[in-house]
């Protein structure tokens, strides 16, 4: 039997340990990132033994930090870039620096010699791009400020490691002869890095699009695809020819496609290759966590990896205080920042090439870094469990709940978008409302603007009671959560009969749960507006203003009523899927006909 190649063998085994770890690891509650990283602890060196080539899939699978900013830049115009030139320099500037000299001071005070702090401090203040960006993109924090902020000060990282490593050489162990370069040669650098940088930027702004418009034209989406990633390698190559950062010069090709036509299918091809590598990269980060260094000395590895990540989150939760974030962003921010990053492990990996610290001392490092990477994902799961719903209620402001017993004709419980508007229109034919709403930064926003709005959870039968539950003739249930609103539905049942209910809906799940407790009076809240854009697109399309009521009127009609003819079966999903069906069937053969009539006879 013919030998199986090897490739074939590893690709098996990390798709197999990505498919299975994964999966279970979101389930967990844990996310992606812990998923990856326990899935090469498991198939590296220290576990099964699968995989040993650390070093080369960590080299390859780096590609998918290069592709995931270049998918960034894409979402980056450059006027939008241009406006964040502050927070890059700025702020990035202030936490690479703070962070240095708080772990340098720490490792010095505790007799480290100078040159190995620095170099561990300023490999140790940087963070991961990879797992950041992750976690930015999972939680749609990108449009945030929080977000902004901590994407700025990984840009500024990127940039950041250049000179971190041009000043190795300066510190320790080589010869001035060996270090020095004429000012020619040192011309020659410049030169070579200021046309790579320009070639990139005149190219994505003369060349590119016309390249794509012309690949686009062969119709052959495989070549579109192709053409994508030939873009990404030949950015990066260029960018490492120069000793410049790969990654930054994909976000730097990506932002000069960010106005193109071709940016939503570039993102579409790419994507699907970032996911996969990224995951790749995590893998091989997991099996590159060496347990022999770890068991050697576990104490001082402890300690390094602890007092590290202290120093970088009391350093980057000040820094969030001054930059004025959120209140509630701020945990995240800090974790997203804390952890090492996969920059230091080139950082270390220079400093024993120049002899600054010995291949042991890079092992301890590196080690911390691996385990930081780990544990960041760990902690952020504990935050969103413990610390973030303390933050919620701390950052809120405190406001009394409602105690006068009120006596107007309506209760409208839930003051957000679609209560507002009922509100607004309520106050304009001058009928007294008594406002419910739990949420305390809206209310307070809501009184800046002059709204009597009472605080109190309209869940709470005492609560209503006081509201005027027992006086009031309608009451308008407005709230977000369809638990909150079926629960308020039951108590006024119970309770408050005499009560006529206007109701919000969601959707038709929540119709169905409003109708089987007999409310009648319920409004799908996305309904009447998708008509009315409905109606507008049917009169671009050159229908009269007349035919275009019609149609919608007559949809609104059929609706209803095939709601109510779904909700004896709303519990039977096959039986109400068939209902459906037959509904939209007649819908459209009765419209047909009806075209079909008013074409025969036109003045009618």
């Amino acid at each position: 039997m013919e030998h199986t190649p090897t490739w074939l063998i590893n690709s098996f085994v990390y798709l197999s340990a990505a498919v299975i770890a994964v999966p279970l690891s979101r389930a967990l509650g844990l996310g992606s990132i812990i998923g990856y990283l326990a899935a090469g602890m498991a198939i590296g060196p220290w576990g099964l033994g699968l995989v040993t080539n650390v070093e080369d899939i960590l080299h390859f699978a780096e590609f998918g930090v290069v592709l995931m900013l270049f998918l960034v830049g894409l979402e980056l115009e450059p006027k939008r870039l241009w406006s964040l030139r502050r927070p890059i320099f700025g702020w990035g500037t202030a936490q690479v620096l703070g962070c240095t000299a708080a772990i340098f001071g720490v490792a010095w005070a505790f007799g480290t010699p100078w040159e190995i702090a620095l170099v561990a401090a300023l490999g140790l203040a940087l963070s991961s791009t990879a797992i950041a960006l992750q976690v930015i993109g999972e939680r749609s924090l990108l449009q945030t400020n929080s977000g902004q902020a901590a994407f700025s000060i990984l840009l500024f990282q990127d940039v950041a490691v250049i000179p971190v490593l041009a000043l190795l050489p300066l510190l320790d162990g080589i010869s001035e002869a060996e270090m020095a370069l004429s000012p020619m040669d040192r011309a020659q650098v410049a030169i070579k890095i200021v046309a790579v940088v320009i070639s990139i930027v005149v190219g994505g702004r003369l060349a590119l699009r016309p390249l794509f418009r012309w690949i686009a034209r062969s119709k052959t989406p495989e070549i579109f695809t192709a053409a994508s990633l030939l873009l990404v390698v030949g950015i990066a190559s260029l960018m490492q020819l120069v000793g410049l950062s790969m990654a930054l010069g994909a976000f730097l090709g990506g932002v000069l496609l960010a106005e193109s036509e071709y940016r939503r299918e570039l993102e579409t091809n790419l994507e699907p290759f970032k996911g996969l590598l990224l995951g790749l990269f995590f893998i091989a980060v997991g099996m590159g966590i060496d347990f022999g260094v770890l068991m050697h000395d576990p104490l001082r590895m402890a300690v390094i990896v602890a007092g590290f990540l202290l120093v970088k989150l009391l350093v980057i939760f000040g820094l969030a205080r001054a930059m004025d974030l959120p209140f509630q962003e701020r945990p995240v921010f800090t974790l997203l920042l804390a952890q090492g990053g996969e920059f230091a492990f080139v950082v270390f990996q220079a400093a024993v090439g120049a002899r600054v610290f010995s291949a042991e001392v890079a092992s301890l490092l590196i080690g911390a870094v691996t385990l930081s990477m780990l544990v960041s994902p760990l902690l952020l799961v504990a935050v969103d469990k413990w610390l973030l719903p303390r933050y919620a209620r701390n950052g809120k402001p405190r406001l009394q709940e409602i105690s006068e017993p009120q006596n107007a004709p309506v209760i409208l419980a839930g003051f957000g978008r679609y209560g507002q508007i009922i509100g607004r229109l309520l106050l304009a034919q001058g009928v007294p409302a008594t406002v419910l709403d739990n949420d305390a930064q809206m209310i307070e926003a809501a009184r800046t603007q002059g709204y009597q709005v009472h605080y109190g959870d309209p869940t709470r039968l005492d609560l209503l009671r006081i509201a005027g539950a027992d006086q009031a003739r309608v009451l308008v249930i407005a709230v977000n959560s369809v638990d909150a609103s079926l629960a308020i539905v039951d108590l006024v049942k119970q309770h408050f009969p005499h009560l006529q209910l206007v109701v919000r809906a969601r959707d038709v799940a929540h119709w169905n749960a409003l109708r089987a407790r007999g409310v009648q009076r319920i409004e799908r809240e996305m309904f009447e507006g998708s008509l009315k854009s409905g109606l507008s697109v049917l009169e671009l399309l050159g229908q009269t203003p007349q035919e275009a009521h019609h149609a919608v009127n007559r949809f609104r009609t059929h609706n209803l009523a095939l709601l109510e003819k779904m909700h004896p079966h709303h519990k039977d999903r096959a039986k109400m899927i068939a209902v459906a069906k037959q509904g939209r069937q007649e819908l459209e053969e009765q419209m047909a006909r009806e075209r079909e009539e008013q074409a025969q006879n036109p003045a009618a």
